[in-house]
């Protein structure tokens, strides 16, 4: 699952470290579910883990979105409750404007995801 964290009509989007083949694309913040947590649940400890955040989790957008083989990824908006977002274990952030979505090269599989984010930049 991921995150469009969003903050002053601005998107925040990471750039993935590793594994190899996907490094320095850029994705939403997110991660995988454990055993137990709600997509929710696992969301807020994902972006406390890779952020170092305390988030708020908003709508979700659209439905199941697929990813490679037989993943798929589910995203909702989010709001920055407490903290500053940090690159603990991405590459960089980058926030970005409307205007600015395209300005990163995402991850084949996040590209759809954008255009369904854009209206909630206002």
């Amino acid at each position: 699952m991921g995150a469009a964290i969003i903050d002053g009509g601005r998107l925040l989007a990471a750039q993935r470290a590793e594994p190899p083949e996907l490094a320095g694309g850029w994705e939403f913040p997110g991660g995988k579910v454990d055993p137990g947590e709600s997509d929710e649940q696992a969301l807020v400890r994902e972006c406390r883990e890779e952020l170092g955040v305390e988030i708020g989790v908003g709508d979700r957008i659209g439905g199941d979105w697929p990813l490679t083989g037989d993943w798929i990824m589910r995203l909702w908006t989010a709001r920055l409750v407490k903290g500053e977002p940090r690159a603990l274990e991405h590459l960089q952030l980058r926030w970005l404007a409307a205007g600015e979505v395209y300005d990163v090269a995402w991850l084949p599989a996040d590209r759809p995801v954008v255009a369904a984010v854009a209206p909630y930049l206002g």
